[in-house]
């Protein structure tokens, strides 16, 4: 079978391989719908991923298709179930297991290999973390269930709830789910971000005001002129210093603040403490996602809340997949290109 492996910074090659046998407990999904991601951008630009990757290793990571084989003990999954699957899954042992916070696990172990017409399905992931679709459910709308149920995770550690006062910084695929998950929970959001069409589908996914950051350098200006009070809660969905500084500006007297964004290892910012303690502010930062968070995301996805309409915007073959990255890393300004991996 065709897959994208990935050698290092930068560095894709479309290639041959052969799929493994399968072991006891495992499953193997013929994939149908593959959907780039800003951590896929992220993993390419630096060559690995301390945590999920290092290569030599296959690539990819959003993901649904169909079982085509299953191993022995596998449970009750049989050849030509539709499905879904998240990205990792925890051990269940561990302190943080056990607290609840799987996210967190010890010993959480990673997939990768999305852009592949094929991908094998540990047996762990296949216990926890697999998911069987409705018959109606398209896969580019199942394939958005691993990054939604960030997004799931980061609106259970922020105990959000109706009719409080949302910013969204960024307007990237995370951004834009966090716009569309919490107008559906009767959140009143405003987004601030980049690029016409993605401003566009903040809008047609609820944010009932966009601030265009287009041009504009000082992003807490931007932010304070066109909106008319200040956040409950507020969102860094990009991961840079300079928008993880602005937020707690951003934020009200007793708001909340959610890092959502990741930045690189050993970045720094620069904090007001004062404003910090007497606005009594809650910082805070969301990581990955929980067995209940994937499960949270497909129900928001198989009742039409998150649709591939409103994200997918381009496609491509397999085989263009590292010109693909090569354009993303320098501007591509697409929200998220399904990946035909049968040419």
């Amino acid at each position: 079978m065709k897959a994208a492996i990935l050698y290092g910074k930068e560095q894709i090659q479309i290639e041959e391989v052969s799929p493994r046998p399968l072991q006891p407990g495992e499953a193997r999904i013929a994939i149908h719908a593959a959907l780039t991601c800003g951590t896929d951008l992220k993993v390419f630009k630096r060559g690995y991923h301390a945590k999920m990757i290092v290569p030599p290793a296959a690539f990819g990571h959003e993901l649904a298709g169909e079982i085509c084989e299953v191993a022995p003990d596998a449970g009750e999954w049989r050849v030509g179930d539709r499905v879904t699957v998240a990205n990792s899954a925890p051990c269940g042992d561990c302190l943080s297991c056990r607290q609840g916070q799987e996210n967190l696990c010890d010993d959480l172990i990673f997939l990768n290999g999305a852009y592949a017409e094929s991908i094998v399905v540990p047996a762990r992931l296949v216990e926890k973390n697999l998911l069987r679709l409705k018959p109606e459910t398209g896969f580019p709308d199942a394939a958005l269930v691993e990054p939604l149920a960030c997004v799931a995770q980061g609106i259970e550690d922020m105990k959000l709830r109706a009719g409080q006062r949302l910013l969204v910084i960024g307007s990237g695929p995370i951004g834009l789910m966090f716009a569309g998950v919490a107008r559906h929970l009767g959140c009143l959001v405003t987004l601030a971000g980049r690029g016409e069409n993605r401003l566009l589908a903040a809008r047609r996914l609820g944010a009932g005001q966009v601030v265009d950051l287009g041009g504009k350098l000082n992003l807490v200006q931007a932010v304070e002129t066109e909106a008319s009070a200040a956040f409950d809660v507020v969102i860094e969905a990009v991961g840079k210093p300079e928008t993880s500084e602005a937020a707690v500006q951003l934020a009200r007297k007793g708001g909340t603040v959610n890092f959502f964004g990741g930045c690189p290892s050993g970045t720094t910012i620069s904090l007001d403490i004062a404003r910090i303690h007497y606005s009594s502010l809650t910082l805070l930062a969301s990581f990955h996602h929980t067995p209940r968070a994937i499960r949270r995301a497909l129900n928001w996805v198989e009742s039409g809340v998150i649709q591939a309409t409103d994200f997918v915007d381009g496609e491509c073959p397999l085989s263009r997949l590292p010109e693909l990255f090569q354009s993303m890393a320098t501007g591509n300004r697409a929200v998220k290109t399904l990946i035909r991996v049968r040419d």
